[in-house]
């Protein structure tokens, strides 16, 4: 039997963090109802104490979507928490996430504290969420640099008071995904209640590995992904949605599935980039400009006759309409021909060999020939045959 993997977008708690990301609530509530749409399970909406426009927005959300559970972000303090479960007071799946670090480093750096004192905190955190929601995830902070024995005695604990979810972070993308697995492992081996919870993954991408952590984590038990679209977030970013949907649709077909819409994809891309004014990567897997563009002669070669040769995902399941063969330098007479008919002539080998010429000439003056200029330059070839 295929195993669900919940989606948790972070877009708008972690992903608006980025400087100059702001969002007003309007466009977050504007992006959480398409997140709704796309079948994205937990939208963590925000983070309320920090601000007054947090607080609205997370508390709009909450009123205004009803199928998603809604989710809001507090530390281990009390103020914090009940101003999150005020925030979450009209939703119909409320969440809380409360949480503290659990790593060497923030403990002695951040908190000044101690071990003991820090599973004290995080256990009260959860028992004071508790008397305002049912469901409570926890988050140990840092969890990818806290050492597996003392976090396995964190997550008991905050089970036997009450999480529902716990979240293991690779808060400073730290893990290589052997690590990052083998943690999760450990956690399911030695923590009491475990497999009464659902064990979520957080990953940063300071490595340029969150995605491959967070697959990892899947394989060894997570059952939760804690993602933004565009892989926006903090330094590096987090998780890209788009890239952990694709590889379990791609990949573990038979094992693994996810309730978004995958059509859904890059539409959904442009809204969040142009709401954030945070551009995407034209390389960006999926959702960049060029995951499905080609310019190499043998690779459009290769595609114009058959899509499968050089792309493992078809751009309509998505949301891009179709593959681009993009005419540069590179290009070889496959291409030209092909746009050239999709401009309205279809050359003959003759022809092609006459225009050829012309075309690499152009385009050795600048970088792309667009359906302006080739149409300009077929125009001015054909008239002197």
């Amino acid at each position: 039997m295929k195993k669900h993997i919940q989606i948790f977008d972070t877009t708008l708690r972690d992903g608006e963090q980025v400087p100059g990301c702001k969002l007003n609530p309007i466009e977050k509530l504007k992006i959480a109802k398409q997140l709704e749409v796309m079948g994205v399970d937990v939208i963590e909406a925000g983070f309320p104490i920090s601000s007054p426009g947090d607080f609205h927005s997370v508390a709009m959300i909450s009123r205004e979507l009803r199928e998603p559970t809604i989710c809001a972000l507090s530390r281990a303090v009390e103020s914090d928490i009940k101003t999150a479960a005020e925030a979450l007071m009209y939703s119909n799946k409320p969440r809380i996430h409360t949480g503290i670090g659990t790593s060497e480093q923030h403990i002695k750096y951040k908190f000044n504290s101690t071990p003991d004192k820090i599973i004290e905190r995080a256990v009260a955190a959860v028992k004071y969420a508790k008397t305002y929601v049912n469901d409570v995830e926890f988050y140990a902070e840092d969890a990818g640099r806290t050492d597996n024995a003392y976090l396995a005695k964190v997550i008991e604990a905050v089970i036997k008071a009450g999480a529902t979810v716990v979240n293991i972070p690779d808060t400073t993308g730290y893990c290589l995904p052997q690590e990052y697995g083998q943690k999760i492992a450990y956690l399911k081996e030695n923590v009491t209640g475990i497999h009464n919870v659902v064990i979520s993954a957080h990953c940063h991408n300071d490595l340029g590995l969150a995605t491959a952590n967070s697959i990892a984590g899947i394989e060894n038990g997570i059952e939760q992904i804690e993602c933004t679209l565009n892989g926006i977030g903090e330094r590096a970013g987090n998780t890209s949605l788009e890239e952990v949907v694709m590889v379990i649709k791609q990949k573990y077909p038979e094992a693994y599935y996810t309730s978004i819409n995958t059509k859904m994809l890059n539409p959904i891309s442009r809204m969040v980039s142009e709401s954030m004014s945070m551009p995407v990567q034209p390389n960006k897997a999926i959702v960049g400009d060029n995951a499905f563009a080609h310019s190499s002669g043998i690779h459009q070669d290769g595609v114009i006759k058959s899509r499968n040769n050089y792309e493992i995902i078809n751009p309509k399941d998505v949301g891009v309409d179709q593959s681009k063969i993009v005419l540069t330098a590179r290009s070889g007479r496959a291409a030209l021909a092909f746009r050239a008919k999709e401009v309205g002539y279809d050359l003959t080998k003759d022809d092609l060999d006459m225009v050829y010429k012309n075309f690499i000439d152009l385009a050795d003056r600048q970088k792309e020939v667009n359906d302006t200029d080739l149409s300009v330059m077929l125009n001015q070839v054909m008239a002197l045959a």
